[in-house]
C-alpha cells in the first residue's frame, strides 16, 4: 500500500515586522538584555521578561494569540525582520553543548515572544537545561542526528519520547549557512491526516510504538512503554515521533508507520531562514528537521538559537525542582 499524493493548500501564518514595530521590539529587548544579572536562566531576570513582553507591538501579540488558539494546518507561524544586527554578533559557536546564558538582544526578543505562548522549560539532560539554546554545526559532529549535525536532520517532534515534551519550539535565526540552502522542514499532521487510511490512522493511535531519547539526551534511559503515535482526536489528533528514536513493534505498526512517513512527506514544507526571522513550531501537531548544509568552522557558519515553551507549566511540576524552569528525569 502506498499514500496517495495530493497537492496541499499551505495557509501560512506570517508577520513582517514593520521598521516601527521593528524599533518598538529592538528597544524593549535592549532594555531586557541590560537587566542585572543579565543572565537569561535567572530568575529575576525572567520575572522581567514576563512583564516587558506585555508591551510587545500589539499586532505581534495579537498574531500570537490568534497561532495559540488555533495554529492552522501548517502548525507553524513565522515572524520575520526580528531585531538582529550582524556587526553585533559574535563568531558562531563551534562546540558541543553551546547555549546563551548571557542576555542578548536576540536572546531577549526571543525569550519576550516565547513568554506570550507561555512559560519557557528545558531540559536538564540536554544542552545542561540551559534555557535560550544554540542550533550550530559541531566538527566532527557532521552526522549527529541532532542540532550539532550538518546532514540531513530526520524529522520529528521534540523530545518525543518524554511525556512533558515541548509545546512550541522556537528557532530564531541569527546567521544563515554560507550557501543559503539549509532549510527548516515542517510537516503537519493536520495535513498528512486526509493522505491516510481509516484503517492505518487507526493503527496509529494503538500503543504498538516505543521511542527512545534523542541522542542530544545522552546515554539517559527513557523508559518509555509502547505507545500510540497518533493521540486524542481522530478527526485532530496530536503526534508524537521521531523517526530517528520511534520503534514499531510488529508487521502492521512498521507498515502504518511507513506510509505515515510518506504521508508526512507529500505535506512537507520548507522554509530557509534569514536573520531575524523566528519560527514558532507547534510541537503537538508538527515534526520539523532540516536539509543538509556544508558549515566552514570560520565563524560565519548557520546559527540559529532555540526556545521550548510549555502552555500549562503546571502540569510537570513534579519535574521542576523548585519550582523553576528545568525538568528533571529523576523528580
Amino acid at each position: 500500500m502506498t499514500v496517495e499524493v495530493q497537492a496541499t493548500h499551505h495557509t501560512e501564518t506570517t508577520i513582517v515586522l514593520t521598521r516601527e514595530e521593528r524599533i518598538e521590539v529592538d528597544t524593549i529587548a535592549r532594555y531586557l538584555a541590560g537587566r542585572p544579572p543579565r543572565l537569561v536562566d535567572s530568575a529575576a531576570w525572567l520575572d522581567a521578561a514576563r512583564e516587558l513582553s506585555s508591551h510587545l507591538p500589539v499586532r505581534l501579540r495579537q498574531t500570537i494569540r490568534h497561532f495559540s488558539w488555533d495554529p492552522g494546518p501548517d502548525a507553524l507561524l513565522l515572524i520575520r525582520n526580528l531585531p538582529v544586527e550582524a556587526g553585533e554578533l559574535p563568531d558562531t559557536p563551534n562546540i558541543p553543548g553551546s547555549v546563551q546564558r548571557e542576555s542578548s538582544v536576540p536572546a531577549a526578543a526571543e525569550v519576550l515572544i516565547g513568554l506570550q505562548l507561555g512559560e519557557l522549560i528545558a531540559f536538564k539532560e540536554e544542552k545542561s537545561g540551559a534555557l535560550v539554546q544554540d542550533v550550530v554545526p559541531v566538527p566532527g559532529m557532521e552526522k549527529f542526528q541532532g542540532n550539532a549535525g550538518s546532514v540531513m536532520l530526520s524529522m520529528h517532534i521534540e523530545n518525543a519520547f518524554h511525556p512533558h515534551r515541548p509545546d512550541y519550539v522556537g528557532l530564531h535565526c541569527l546567521r544563515s549557512d554560507h550557501e543559503n540552502v539549509a532549510g527548516t522542514q515542517v510537516a503537519s499532521i493536520r495535513n498528512a491526516l486526509s493522505l491516510l487510511p481509516e484503517k492505518v490512522r487507526a493503527v496509529l493511535h494503538e500503543p504498538r510504538f516505543v521511542t527512545e531519547a534523542p541522542a542530544s539526551f545522552g546515554d539517559l534511559d527513557s523508559g518509555a512503554g509502547p505507545q500510540g503515535i497518533l493521540s486524542g482526536s481522530p478527526e485532530d489528533p496530536d503526534i508524537r515521533i521521531d523517526f530517528e528514536s520511534t520503534v514499531p513493534l510488529d508487521g502492521t505498526a512498521t507498515e502504518a508507520m511507513s506510509l505515515l512517513g510518506e504521508a508526512l512527506t507529500a505535506v512537507c514544507r520548507t522554509s530557509i531562514l534569514k536573520p531575524g526571522d523566528l519560527a514558532i513550531i507547534d510541537n503537538r501537531l508538527a515534526l520539523h528537521g532540516r536539509s543538509e548544509f556544508t558549515p566552514r568552522y570560520d565563524g560565519r557558519d548557520r546559527w540559529l538559537q532555540r526556545i521550548f515553551v510549555h502552555r500549562d507549566q503546571r502540569r510537570s511540576r513534579g519535574m521542576r525542582p523548585g519550582n523553576g524552569n528545568v525538568l528533571t528525569s529523576g523528580d
